[in-house]
Formats: C-alpha cells, sequence, structure tokens
C-alpha cells in the first residue's frame, strides 16, 4: 500500500460492528470507496474460525487472532491481575467467540433511548436491524426474529446430551420457573430453554460477520480495501474536522518491516470501530479525551471529553467445572488438540454441517431473576440494587447460567477425560472500571486498565448465590461423576458442603446443601481467585449526553470534532443481558443505517410498522 492514500470512508477496526458498517455500505453504493483498517489477520476459509467448536484455540497464550489486554493488581481480586482478550483479527469477536446467540433484554435498549437521552435507540426502533441481520432457522413464525438475514442462528449440528440433562434437572429440580422455546425472545426471562447458536444448521459453519458481510462483495471491481495486519495510531484533525489516519504495520505480523507511519485520508468520513479497549486509545492519541490523561502522555488536548475510556463494563464469568461420565460426548478433544479425533470429526463436518464440530457445546441454560426466597439467600448487600434497577424493570435477567461440555482453563496432566462446566455471569454487574492509553505514539504500550471486577459487594452477593445455584444443578445431571479437583471452593473437610459423592448424581428431590458462614467465605474467596471476563467489553466511549460523561451523541458522532463517528460495543452507555456479538452486529447496523442517511445512500430497510404491528 502507498504511504498516502486517499478513500471516501476510512474504518478504524476491522471487527465486528466494523465489518457490518463496511459490507452494508459498500453493498448500498459500489462507487463508494472505503478503507478498512484491521490490526489481525484475515480469516477467509480457515476451519480454526469457521468450525464453531474450535473458539478455544484462539485463547491460547500464544495466539495471534485475539489481543490480551492485563489490568491492574486488584485488592478485589486478591491482588491478582484480570486479562480480558479480546478479537484482533477481521470479524473481531465474532470470529473467535462462543458462537453463543445472545439478545439483550428489550428494557436494556429501551434504557439507552429513556434513561441516556438516545432517540432512536428504543428496542422498538432497534428491532428491525435485529432481525434484519438474521436468518432464524430454529422455528418460523417468531415476530422477534428474522428470517432473511446473512447470519444463520440454528441449534448447531450436534446436540450432546449435556443440554437435555441439564434441562431435565433444572425443571424437576425448581419447578417455579419453566420452560420455553425461545431463551432470547427479547421481552420476558426466567425460564430455561435450549440455547440458539451463530451456527448456519445447513453448513455447521460460524455465522461470522466476515464470511457473510465482507468476503461475498470481495471482487477485483470492488472499491472495498481491506488491510489486515495495521493499526490506527491516531485520527488526523484539521481545524475540528477528522480527515484521515495514521496507521502503522501491527509488528506480531510485520516484524521485518520499518517502524513508518503511513497516512490514508477520508473524504467525507472516519468511523473508530476499536472496540472498547481500543477506541478510546485511538481518540486519547488524537488530543480527544481528559486533560489529565492526555497531559500524561503529551499529548495536546484538542477536545475535552473527560468520559473517553471511562464507564468500562464487562459481565464477570465463573465456569465451575464438574467430572463427566466416560460415554458423554465433550469438546475436551478439541479444547486438546487431540488430532485423530479432530480429523474424524472434520471429514464428518465437511460432509454434511454435523457432529461435535458443529456445535460449541453450550447447549441450554437461563436467564435467571430472582425470587423472594432467592433475593434472602442474596442477601441484603444486593437489596438495593434489587429495589433500584430490577424491580422497575421485570425483563432483566440478574445472571445467566448455562451447561458447557467442555474444562476451560488448566488442562489435567495427562490431557484426557471428560468433564462440563456449570457457568454464571452478572447480567449487569455494578462495578465500573476504565482504560486509557499511557502513550502518545506506541500503540502497543499497555493500557492503563482497570477492569472492576468485584469493586462492589452487590456483585460479590450475586457471584455467591450463582456457585450455590449451579452447584446444585449440576450435580443432579446424570453424567455428574463429582468435582474438579482443586477447581472449587476450599471448604473444610467437616463442612457439609464439602465434595460430595463421585459416583453419580443425587436425586432431584435431595436437599440443597448447607452453608455455614465459614463456607460462605470459602466461596467469596473462591470468587476472587475464579472471576474472569467473559469477553464482553463495553461503554468506553458512552453514547450520552456530553455533560454526563458522554463521548458521542445519538448518532454517533464525537463530540466537538466534525466527521468522526465511533461504531463499536465502547458506544454502549449501559450494559445488556446478553453476549455481546448481537449488539456488536446491531451496532454495526445502526451505523451502516446513519451514515447512509447522511450521506445520501439508500440502504435496504425493513419494514418497522409491520414488526411491530405483529408483536
Amino acid at each position: 500500500m502507498s504511504a498516502e492514500s486517499t478513500y471516501d470512508i476510512i474504518i478504524a477496526g476491522g471487527g465486528t460492528a466494523g465489518c457490518v458498517v463496511a459490507g452494508r455500505l459498500a453493498a448500498a453504493d459500489s462507487s463508494l470507496s472505503i478503507l478498512v483498517i484491521e490490526a489481525g489477520p484475515t480469516t477467509r476459509d480457515d476451519p480454526l474460525h469457521t468450525q464453531p467448536a474450535r473458539y478455544m484455540y484462539h485463547l491460547r497464550p500464544d495466539s495471534t487472532t485475539v489481543k490480551f489486554n492485563v489490568g491492574k493488581e486488584s485488592a478485589a481480586l486478591g491482588g491478582r491481575a484480570p486479562v480480558v482478550p479480546c478479537g484482533q483479527c477481521l470479524g473481531g469477536g465474532s470470529s473467535v467467540n462462543f458462537a453463543m446467540y445472545t439478545r439483550a433484554a428489550a428494557s436494556d435498549y429501551d434504557d439507552w433511548a429513556t434513561v441516556y437521552g438516545n432517540k432512536g435507540w428504543s428496542s422498538a426502533d432497534l428491532l428491525p436491524l435485529l432481525r434484519k441481520c438474521e436468518t432464524y432457522q430454529v422455528q418460523p413464525g417468531k415476530p422477534t426474529h428474522g428470517y432473511s438475514g446473512p447470519l444463520k442462528v440454528s441449534y448447531g449440528g450436534f446436540y450432546p446430551e449435556f443440554g437435555q440433562e441439564f434441562l431435565n434437572a433444572a425443571t424437576q429440580y425448581d419447578k417455579t420457573r419453566g420452560f420455553t422455546d425461545d431463551v432470547n425472545g427479547l421481552f420476558d426471562c426466567n425460564r430455561y430453554g435450549r440455547w440458539q447458536k451463530w451456527i448456519d444448521e445447513k453448513t455447521g459453519t460460524r455465522s461470522d460477520v466476515p464470511h457473510h458481510y465482507i468476503y461475498p462483495i470481495q471482487n477485483a471491481e470492488s472499491k472495498l480495501r481491506i488491510l489486515t495486519g495495521h493499526q490506527v495510531k491516531r485520527v488526523i484533525i484539521r481545524d475540528g474536522v477528522a480527515v484521515g489516519v495514521q496507521y502503522i504495520a501491527n509488528p506480531r505480523f510485520h516484524s521485518d518491516s520499518a517502524p513508518e507511519v503511513l497516512t490514508a485520508t477520508a473524504r467525507r468520513m472516519v468511523v473508530l470501530s476499536g472496540g472498547a479497549l481500543g477506541s478510546p486509545g485511538i481518540l486519547e492519541r488524537s488530543g480527544i479525551g481528559s486533560k489529565d490523561i492526555l497531559s500524561k502522555i503529551g499529548v495536546k488536548q484538542i477536545v475535552d471529553l473527560p468520559g473517553v475510556g471511562e464507564n468500562y463494563q464487562d459481565h464477570q464469568l465463573i465456569l465451575a467445572p464438574y467430572i463427566a461420565a466416560e460415554s458423554t460426548h465433550t469438546l475436551d478433544g478439541v479444547v486438546e488438540d487431540n488430532e485423530p479425533k479432530i480429523e474424524a470429526w472434520s471429514e464428518q463436518w465437511k460432509k454434511n454441517g454435523t457432529g461435535l464440530l458443529a456445535t460449541n457445546g453450550l447447549e441450554a441454560g437461563i436467564k435467571m431473576r430472582p425470587f423472594k426466597k432467592d433475593l434472602e439467600v442474596i442477601g441484603p448487600e444486593f437489596r438495593k440494587r434489587w429495589l433500584d434497577y430490577y424491580v422497575p424493570a421485570p425483563d432483566k435477567p440478574v445472571l445467566w447460567i448455562t451447561v458447557m461440555t467442555l474444562l476451560t482453563g488448566d488442562r489435567p496432566v495427562p490431557p484426557g477425560g471428560k468433564y462440563y462446566s456449570v457457568g454464571w455471569y452478572l447480567q449487569h454487574p455494578a462495578s465500573i472500571g476504565y482504560v486509557h492509553a499511557t502513550s502518545a505514539s506506541d500503540v502497543n504500550a499497555p493500557a492503563d486498565f482497570h477492569p472492576g471486577y468485584l469493586d462492589l459487594p452487590e456483585d460479590m452477593a450475586l457471584h455467591k448465590w450463582g456457585y450455590k445455584r449451579t452447584r446444585e444443578l449440576a450435580r443432579r445431571m446424570l453424567s455428574y461423576r463429582g468435582e474438579v479437583p482443586g477447581r472449587h471452593p476450599n471448604f473444610g473437610p467437616k463442612s457439609k458442603a464439602a465434595a460430595g459423592p463421585k459416583g453419580g448424581p443425587i436425586s432431584v428431590v435431595d436437599a440443597d446443601i448447607e452453608y455455614t458462614a465459614e463456607d460462605d467465605q470459602a466461596i467469596e474467596d473462591y470468587v476472587k481467585k475464579a472471576v474472569a471476563t467473559a469477553w464482553h467489553s463495553l461503554g468506553t466511549c458512552a453514547m450520552k449526553k456530553r455533560e454526563d460523561g458522554g463521548v458521542v451523541d445519538a448518532r454517533l458522532n464525537v463530540y466537538g470534532i466534525a466527521n468522526l463517528k465511533v461504531a463499536d460495543l465502547s458506544i454502549c452507555p449501559g450494559n445488556v443481558a446478553a453476549n455481546t456479538y448481537s449488539t456488536a452486529v446491531l451496532i454495526g447496523e445502526k451505523a451502516a443505517t446513519l451514515i447512509a442517511e447522511e450521506l445520501g445512500i439508500p440502504i435496504e430497510d425493513v419494514d418497522s410498522t409491520n414488526i411491530r404491528a405483529r408483536l
């Protein structure tokens, strides 16, 4: 690529939202020249990306498709420094995530419109776009789902026994909540169900963004340029207008390249899509942010936006592991890179899109909301949060709970064995963090990053309940053969909460485990060691009023700068009760619509009036 080039639109970051924006605009107007600059590699036709079961491969320490962001040592975590990966390849998280189809509660989006004052971002406004992006293969005629979009949604090409075991145990043990045929219908929660996946049921392939928005429209005549392996350093701003970007070759992929700073010029617009952990740094290196932060790194302030890098949120995940019967089907062989097994499963996958490689192993779950008796277990630390935030919104769940057919984290030595996990994450943690640049010139300098996990006591209270609740479900599943040693709280040997029988499950009607104050302390110690990212970073360039710490307005314009937008999960003003892929796609679709309007480009639309009439 030449040292300087000019495009109509430059998109800084080829993650999920950025690729949706690029794909939609390129398809709408083939004369529009678009440059997407992505820090990571391409993913085209790579089975490590297209085979849904291979996602754990990307979390290896030597991975070249994710970036590992290290947070500060945290007193709330017992002095531990949390590590938060984010996708760093074309498609971002869509190319490496767990392929879980999870949509937010309708009230989450309604909050964006009413609480934060963003016109056009309510659930009613956004539902047409949620439908537009998908082809729902699970069941016809569902009014909140779409049936002609690029991304396929199904139950995958294989159903391990753990899904049905979990549902059988849950619906017999917990008869107060019941079952649903759609755990992602938007408007309710608190029912168990089989979990949908971002997987095409016909091919067994991952429904990522590059293979469905980008690669199909790339050809010799296309004016859509995808530049992988390069990182955006800063936005070039002249007289309050964004006119281009400076970027460099990523040394992870161009170790022999000279550290030359390249320039690309934008005739019409620059769109930042570096994600919640990337976009704030680009803004700060460009002179947009808090005066205190910018002065520390020697950057002259152009626009005072103290909200840049603040409001960091995630979902705080724990996956408690259990030993499974040897006869079960798990993804442990995939995680251990057992070549003979993977080759055999690959043949089946290539033949008809079925088998273990055509699932993500996340087969069933619930978006759980506590009843009165549960609130008594959770305790007083959560009471104010419950009354203020959850009671007014009955569609908002508190926990997400699932069964996962593999062991995450450190593998046993020697390898082998069958495992499953019953895990949970907090849907709307109260704890908030931040991320800021630490260098004006070094794009790869470690950020000043504090995720904020467990900083507030109400989050710990929910985790303790999550452990107790999921443990009762796990030990009632037919394949239960005990707890993985060393991966659960260190209860005393005389405690009634100590590890139970290993020969099989307990009865559904057996009593719950009784926990003492000492047991609760053991759970707290465990949570501090075990809690981790759910890979759902968001909120750091929040779409709020400027005086409330906002960075962008409801049209995604960065305050104080013309022709500069942000379109990624960093714009979320509040958290969403969901894995964030769906919301990232939604933001990309919304951004493409807004940009097309401003540029006078007709873009494919959906009939929102008809959708509302069917609900």
